[in-house]
This record gives structure tokens, C-alpha cells and sequence, in this order.
């Protein structure tokens, strides 16, 4: 059973010790390779700093023992002008890598969370269903900052410290070798205790950033929800649920800090004993005249000065865990591989505007163990509409999802003019499509930027037509800006209505063949729905258009009509030929028009 044990823990830790070289060679070669040249100049500046640092305890002898126990007038201003220059250059150095590093700091910092937001947003919907975006904007902006401490901490301290601990360990053994030696005879005694330390630090700071996306991901609920809160009079409950998270984090986050903090203290210990041990040694031999004052306090202050990087040398490698901690999460991140890729050339061609049918065949789907489509088919012809209509979880919005591959079919196929999707360049398919649909996805941009949304060469007539068409136009003299108005956090500056026409007009300047609908008026008044139905029938001219819709009053129009139910499809026809059927559609439709008042289907 021990040997068992043994041999896991053993596993582990090898495991650990490739995952900490993967980790840093990622590091080194995404962030730090490419900066070698300021990094190098720094890192001179930083050695200059340490000379300095060497230079002034080596003053310290002469200062006594010629100018203060001899009485050499003329040396007074030899020393005193070295000791200025020492300051002096030391200031000049310490200033010149702190800038540096900073700056590459802040820039490496920028360039990861670049990397995160680019990486990111090639994923699936299902990924994203599975991580919150509170938790995500943590991974992004929290376990980021990590890298910062590289170069702020990591790279500076082992510059800075490295050189000064061998710049005054050298001036100290010039100085007496034997004090040196007394000095430092407890140090080998802490490695033991500074290696369980660092094991613990490593697991509490991983926790900790655990802890801190939770946070993250409560704050972000709490503020996309603040209406409901305060409609529901669940502050107080919402501000309890964070609390408790918190404590959880400052718990987790301040025992990582105790073992950080442990590092430099267990050093201390060492110091003491050590400057202990020489005070006494030292001391006699000054009594007995075979050392001088002025050698003891170079040494001494030489030994003072040690100490001081020498504690925050070996702090680095509780930093180094900390530091992993975050990075390595951040590094498996960018591992996680899209399950929705661009196929490789040659591809599937992509299909003429009167071509652009659309067919489910065959289809089954599920995120993770949740089966959300089963063996669905339909045809959706091309120029036509078709409304796909049932209740909450069917699977209406999934299937929109699938057409533009935001996710990929677990069997059967999706084909755009007989093409199937996966065969057909990613950005081209896209391409294919315009989509409006209830949670109108703007952006604290001017309306402008929304509407065009990368859209290249629109001409100032093509986005009029399209302001006109969308009845943008009819509220675009309200705002103070006209069209630069800003549409404020998540278009909270427009209406419902307003949000809906910004929509459509970026749909209009898409100009794509196919037009996918969902739920788009359902959240409008009476007067607003009226305008924006207006102008999905003035987009929908001559596209494919599918449209999910519970309220069955504005697809009784279509073409033909969907009704899914737990996935698949249950009934197909006009609205007229369903309402014959006497099946789910017309016993929907009766529900919602039950005594002439018009429902949504839930």
C-alpha cells in the first residue's frame, strides 16, 4: 500500500515537472525570447545598481578607519565625493530597469490578453455554454496579471538580487572569507522547510484564483441582472451569495500570502543566527586588535545589504509557484482546441443566391450528455420562408446554430444548397447568413459602428437605404449625435424597438442570401413590433428566410411551417394545412388565441 503511494505521489510529481517546462517554454517563447534586448540592457542597469550597492560597503572601511579613527583631512572629500557618486549612479541605474521592465511588463501583459480574447473567440457555443463569462473575464484579466509579475518580480529580482548577493558576497569574503563562511553557516539548514513552503504556496494560489473567478463570474451576474434584483427585492441576497464568496477568496488568497511571506522569514532565521555567530567571533578579534573597526563595519554592512536580496532571491521561487499557478492555467486555456474548425482546402463551393436551400438531415445534437436534437429533418426551400414554430426547448435556436456552425452536428448533415456546411471555407458560409434575433447583440460603440459591424466600402447611399429601410431613420434625429451616437453598455441607450431596427439595418448591409429570424419581434410592443415586422418583410424579399417564432401570428404567412417538439419535427405544412390537421400546431394556435386575446407560447 506505501509503495502504491509512493509510486502516485512519484507520478505526480513528474507530471508536475513537465507540465512547470511546458509551461516555461511557452513563456519563453511567447513573451520573453522577442524582449531579450531590453531585458539585456535592464539587466546591465540592474548589475550597475549591484555594484553600486558593492561600491558603497566598500567605502564604509576607509570612511572609519582613515577619515574617522585616523583623522585623514584630505580623505574626507575622496570619500564623501564616492559615497555622492555611488548614490548618484545607483538612482540612474535603479530608475532606467524599473522603466524598462515596466514597460515590458505592461506590454507583455497586453499581448496575452490579446492572445486570450483572439483564442477565445474561435471557440464553439458549447464552450461557452460551459464556462460563465464572469469566469472567462477573470482567466483573461486576473490570471494575466501573473505575467506582469515575471517581469516585474521574476526577471527584475533575479537581475537585481542575483548581482547584488554575488557583488556583496564577494565584497564580504575580500573583506575575511572566515566571517563569511560563520555568516552563512545556517543557510543550508532551511532548505527543507523553504521546499515544503513553496509546495503549499503553489496549491493555496491556484485556489485562490480558483476563488477569484467565481467572484468574478458572481459580479458579472449581479450587474446583467441589477433590474431583476431590485424588482425581485433580492439585494440583500445576492450581496450574501458574494460575500460568502469573498471570504472563501480572501481566505484561500491569504494563505498563499502567509507562504510567500513565510519564504523571506524562514531567511531571516538564517540571518539571525548567522550575524549572531559573526557579532561574536568578530568582535573578540577587534578587542584583541588583529581586525580593525573600519573592516568590521564593511563586512557588516556588506552582510546587512546581503541579507536583504538574498531574502528576496529565494522569495522568487515562491513567486516563481505563484506565478504558476496562474500561467499554467492560462497556458491550458489556450490549449483548449475548437471543436469547430475550417476545413482544409479544397472546399466546398459555395452556393448562388437563388440556390441557397437549406436541409436538415438526419440530425442529432447534444451539449455534452443533454440530447437537444434527434434524427431532425427538413427542407427549407431556396427565395422562400419558413417558420419554425414550438415550445421552450425544442431546439428552434440550436438549429440556427448548426446552420452557421457555431457548433457542429453529432450525426447526420446540414447542407446549403446541397452542400454540407463543413465542407464549405468557414468565412464564406458565414457569409451566407444575416441573423436578427431577440437579444440584439450591440456594442458601447456609435450606431454607425454597429450597423456597418467590419462591413468594407458601404457607401454613404447604401447605409442611408439601409437607415430607411429599417426605419433607423425615424429615431436617428432624438439622438444627440445623430448616427455617432454612442449605443451605450449592450445598446442600453436605445430601446427594444430601437436595438431591433439597429439590427436589421447591419442585416440589410450584409446583403446575404439566407435571413435567419429568431424570436425577433417577440419582446416589442404593439407599435414597435408593427415597425420592425415592416421591415423584416422588406428584408426578407428574395432571401431564404427561417424564422423562430412563438407567437404564431406573424409566421402564418410563411411559406411552410416547422413544429418541433423535444428536438424533431412533429408536423409540417402551410397554416392553414396545420390548422386542418387538428395536431400540436392547431391545438397551439387555439391556446394562444383562446377567447380572441393572443398568448406566447412558452
Amino acid at each position: 500500500m506505501d509503495q502504491v503511494l509512493s509510486d502516485k505521489l512519484k507520478n505526480l510529481g513528474t507530471t508536475r515537472t513537465r507540465n512547470d517546462r511546458i509551461v516555461a517554454r511557452w513563456l519563453w517563447d511567447s513573451f520573453v525570447r522577442h524582449r531579450l534586448k531590453f531585458i539585456g540592457v535592464a539587466v546591465i542597469l540592474m548589475v550597475v545598481e549591484a555594484l553600486m550597492l558593492g561600491a558603497f560597503s566598500y567605502l564604509v572601511q576607509p570612511m572609519f578607519d582613515q577619515v574617522f579613527i585616523e583623522g585623514e583631512h584630505a580623505r574626507v572629500y575622496l570619500v564623501a565625493l564616492a559615497m555622492a557618486a555611488v548614490f548618484f549612479g545607483r538612482g540612474v541605474a535603479r530608475l532606467g530597469h524599473k522603466a524598462l521592465m515596466v514597460w515590458q511588463a505592461e506590454s507583455a501583459t497586453a499581448d496575452l490578453q490579446t492572445m486570450l480574447l483572439a483564442h477565445l473567440t474561435r471557440l464553439d457555443q458549447g464552450f461557452f455554454k460551459l464556462n460563465a463569462p464572469g469566469v472567462l473575464i477573470e482567466r483573461v484579466r486576473g490570471d494575466s496579471e501573473a505575467l506582469r509579475r515575471v517581469f516585474t518580480g521574476l526577471i527584475t529580482g533575479l537581475g537585481r538580487d542575483g548581482a547584488a548577493v554575488i557583488v556583496l558576497f564577494g565584497v564580504a569574503l575580500w573583506t575575511d572569507w572566515q566571517w563569511t563562511l560563520i555568516a552563512l553557516v545556517a543557510i543550508p539548514t532551511l532548505a527543507v522547510p523553504l521546499l515544503a513552503i513553496q509546495r503549499l504556496i503553489r496549491r493555496r494560489s491556484r485556489d485562490a484564483r480558483i476563488a477569484a473567478a467565481q467572484s468574478s463570474n458572481r459580479l458579472d451576474e449581479a450587474f446583467h441582472g441589477i433590474a431583476t434584483l431590485q424588482l425581485t427585492g433580492t439585494e440583500a441576497r445576492e450581496v450574501g451569495r458574494f460575500r460568502e464568496i469573498t471570504r472563501r477568496y480572501v481566505s484561500k488568497a491569504t494563505r498563499a500570502a502567509i507562504g510567500q511571506a513565510a519564504v523571506p522569514t524562514v531567511m531571516d532565521f538564517g540571518a539571525a543566527i548567522g550575524f549572531a555567530l559573526v557579532l561574536i567571533y568578530g568582535g573578540f578579534q577587534i578587542i584583541e586588535g588583529t581586525r580593525t573597526v573600519g573592516q568590521f563595519m564593511s563586512f557588516f554592512t556588506a552582510l546587512g545589504l546581503l541579507f536583504d536580496p538574498m531574502r528576496r532571491f529565494t522569495a522568487l521561487t515562491a513567486d516563481w509557484q505563484a506565478v504558476l499557478a496562474s500561467l499554467e492555467r492560462t497556458h491550458a486555456l489556450l490549449q483548449v482546441q475548437a471543436k469547430v474548425t475550417n476545413p482544409a482546402p479544397p472546399h466546398a463551393p459555395i452556393p448562388a443566391r437563388d440556390q441557397t436551400s437549406v436541409e436538415l438531415r438526419n440530425v442529432d445534437f447534444a451539449y455534452g450528455s443533454e440530447p437537444v436534437l434527434r434524427d431532425l429533418s427538413f427542407t427549407a426551400p431556396a427565395g422562400k420562408t419558413t417558420a419554425i414554430v414550438g415550445p421552450s426547448g425544442a431546439g428552434k435556436t440550436t438549429v440556427f446554430g448548426l446552420l452557421t456552425r457555431l457548433a457542429d452536428v453529432d450525426a447526420g448533415a446540414v447542407l446549403v444548397g446541397g452542400q454540407d456546411v463543413r465542407a464549405m471555407d468557414l468565412g464564406a458560409l458565414r457569409g451566407l447568413f444575416a441573423v436578427v434575433s431577440q437579444d440584439t447583440a450591440l456594442f458601447d460603440e456609435s450606431i454607425r459602428d454597429n450597423i456597418l459591424m467590419g462591413a468594407e466600402d458601404v457607401t454613404e447611399d447604401a447605409l442611408h437605404a439601409a437607415l430607411v429601410a429599417a426605419h433607423v431613420d425615424d429615431f436617428l434625429p432624438l439622438l444627440s449625435d445623430g448616427l455617432d451616437s454612442l449605443a451605450g453598455p449592450r445598446g442600453s441607450s436605445l430601446s427594444g424597438g430601437q436595438r431591433q431596427r439597429v439590427a436589421i439595418a447591419r442585416a440589410l448591409l450584409r446583403d446575404a442570401p439566407v435571413l435567419l429570424l429568431d424570436e425577433a419581434t417577440s419582446a416589442l410592443d404593439a407599435k414597435s413590433e408593427a415597425v420592425v415586422q415592416d421591415a423584416l418583410e422588406k428584408l426578407a424579399k428574395g432571401r431564404t428566410t427561417l424564422v423562430i417564432a412563438h407567437r404564431l401570428s406573424t409566421v402564418r404567412n410563411a411559406d411552410q411551417i416547422i413544429v418541433m417538439d423535444r428536438g424533431t419535427v412533429v408536423e409540417q405544412g402551410t397554416h392553414e394545412a396545420l390548422l386542418v390537421q387538428g395536431g400540436v400546431y392547431s391545438r397551439l394556435h387555439a391556446l394562444q388565441f383562446k377567447d380572441g386575446a393572443q398568448s406566447t407560447l412558452s
